[in-house]
């Protein structure tokens, strides 16, 4: 399978004092505001790059997930993962992704496995060139 996606950012001013906006092609993202406040402050609503990076592994990760669950025969109620982006000194250092499933019939080891076969097999996973701590826990009924 091949495909191409396609995303737009626009930036005017100065990297500190400016700001841009983010359009993806699906317009899910519609010029939605960024800037060096809503990247290194907190300071307004927008977006960053890093949360976006984050959004885009937890979902990668999520699908893949599903995927080799259903292979070996069962189906997720539910896959909650959050991510976290840790950027240090003008790196991306690390991203922990913190994966809280609820998967009928699985028991605790196989679900560690496959969720951690899941996190090397995920595209983003393998375009990231940092640390990625995988954290699983198994809802138990």
């Amino acid at each position: 399978m091949k495909f191409t996606r396609k995303a737009n950012a626009a930036w005017k001013g100065s990297g500190k004092d400016g700001h841009g906006n983010l359009t993806t092609g699906s317009k899910v993202l519609d010029k939605t505001q960024y800037s060096f406040h809503t990247r290194f402050e907190d300071g307004e609503k927008g977006t960053n790059p890093e949360e976006l990076i984050g959004a885009a592994h937890a979902g990668c990760f999520a699908m893949q997930l599903s995927f080799f669950l259903n292979e070996a025969d069962f189906t997720a109620t539910t896959l909650d993962v959050d991510a976290t982006v840790t950027f240090e000194d003008g790196t991306i250092t690390k991203i922990t992704l913190n994966l809280e499933g609820d998967v009928p019939n699985i028991d605790a080891e196989q679900f560690q496995q496959i969720a951690h076969k899941a996190k090397e097999a995920c595209p983003i996973s393998k375009l990231l060139n940092t640390e990625i701590e995988l954290k699983v826990t198994l809802k138990t009924a």
